[in-house]
């Protein structure tokens, strides 16, 4: 079996909107890329994980927040890499703003031999569901329009 990763997409109402959580690479590379940037909170896991449980897990080390389901299964995705994306929709309030990532070790600038620790996500933000299909990378799209089937706005 290929590459496996887990996420959590995030959201809640306001008013007749639906709005959801997404977040940013951190990192020199991602610094000033804005629209196709984004993404759920997820992560890669072992294929003997429970997706579900990985996915929480790579919400809390990407936004240091904890969300409780129930959590509504979405559609896997494949990315054009060939890696296959599970999803979970949870309605949920998260302060986007205290969000703390977890962080990693990058060569940068590349091939230098000079490392630089990052943050996995350098900041969230809530986008209402026609802004989000801007932000997020394409081959995450099929979860915000799943989304849309199943948590209608009221």
């Amino acid at each position: 079996m290929g590459r496996q990763s887990a996420g959590l997409l995030v959201f809640r109402r306001r008013g007749t909107e639906v709005e959801v959580l997404l977040v940013h690479p951190g990192g020199p590379f991602w610094a000033k890329k804005d629209r196709g940037a984004w993404s759920i909170p997820k992560g890669e896991h072992a294929p003997e994980e429970d997706p579900l449980n990985a996915a929480r897990r790579e919400f809390t080390e990407e936004t240091g927040a904890v969300v409780d389901g129930p959590f509504l299964p979405l559609r896997p995705v494949r990315q054009a890499g060939g890696k296959v994306v599970a999803a979970w929709a949870v309605e949920a309030e998260v302060d986007a703003a205290t969000i703390r990532s977890n962080m990693f070790s990058l060569e940068w600038p590349p091939r230098s031999g000079r490392y630089v620790d990052v943050p996995e996500v350098d900041r969230a933000e809530w986008f209402p569901l026609s802004v989000a299909e801007e932000k997020i990378g394409v081959g995450q799209r099929p979860f915000l329009i799943e989304l849309r089937r199943i948590a209608p706005p009221v």
